[in-house]
């Protein structure tokens, strides 16, 4: 009988899959990266428990170009800055990919919110640079500047992203299983970083309303090419009646009724996109 793809594999294949994923080279991005400052308020209302806001309610956007074997990769996010027990680190909101294979891993294993989407750094010969996230037609942040001097190189630094990982019920309505929170500890190098004057663009969406985050104050842009490992654990269980009123953070539409073609499909363009 010829070979049947989808039947079982063995414990050796398993064995070389898990070989090979240890052998990873690394894997360096450039990318643009801002960090502001926005109302306290708005951060607080967007975490759900057990997190809290940090310090200073700051949010990231980070919008890179991957260097993947063979799968150039466009990937960004927008996370705002939190606190889970006595650990400082980011909560995405939404983290746009631009192909599948970037988003399966992600989602199934650490409960990233990754979402299809366009991701694009440009930089142009005289210095400018350019960077987007957008999706269904919009571009909902935009980062533009001039790219400055070289900036002191940081030491390797560990950097911690929570996550929310949990399966919609079946039938319909609340969770299959119990939901946990993910501490993702990654460990990044920096080769390259400088610094950039600019502007952040937040254009309003339905489906990433990152506008509701609005810059009050610019702390930094940097354009930088990085590369770091990631490792995950459970950090805590989570009551089904706290994470439920924020599910709809990690859907275009939880009721799936947005299966028709998004606006602008006719050719034309929404409002704000490129």
């Amino acid at each position: 009988m010829a070979r049947v793809r989808y039947g079982p594999r063995g414990q050796e294949a398993a064995e070389r899959a898990r070989r090979a994923s240890a052998r990873l080279p690394d894997i360096w991005s450039t990318g643009l990266q801002a960090v502001w400052e926005t109302d306290p308020e708005v951060v607080a209302a967007v975490l759900p428990p057990p997190l809290q806001p940090a310090a200073r309610p700051l949010v990231r956007t980070a919008v890179s170009q991957v260097d993947l074997p063979g799968y150039p990769l466009g990937a960004g996010s927008v996370a705002v800055a939190a606190r889970h027990a006595d650990a400082d680190g980011w909560y995405p909101l939404v983290m746009p990919m631009t192909h599948e294979r970037a988003l399966i891993g992600g989602r199934e294993v650490f409960g990233e919110p990754k979402k299809l989407g366009e991701v694009g750094v440009e930089r142009g010969p005289d210095g400018t640079v350019r960077a987007k996230l957008a999706r269904h037609g919009i571009t909902f942040v935009e980062v533009t500047g001039t790219v400055g001097g070289a900036l002191p190189l940081p030491e390797p630094t560990a950097k911690l992203d929570f996550y929310f990982k949990f399966l919609p019920g079946v039938a319909g309505s609340g969770f299959d299983g119990e939901p946990v929170l993910v501490h993702c500890l990654r460990h990044e190098k920096v080769r390259r970083l400088e610094s950039v004057t600019g502007t952040v663009t937040l254009r309003d969406s339905p489906y990433d309303p990152v506008a509701d985050l609005p810059v009050r104050r610019l702390v930094e842009i940097t354009l930088g090419e990085k590369t770091s490992d990631q490792r995950g654990r459970v950090a805590a269980r989570v009551r089904p009646e706290e994470l439920l009123p924020y599910v709809h953070q990690r859907y275009d539409d939880a009721a799936q009724v947005l299966d028709g073609p998004p606006p602008g499909a006719d050719g034309t363009a929404g409002e704000g996109s490129v």
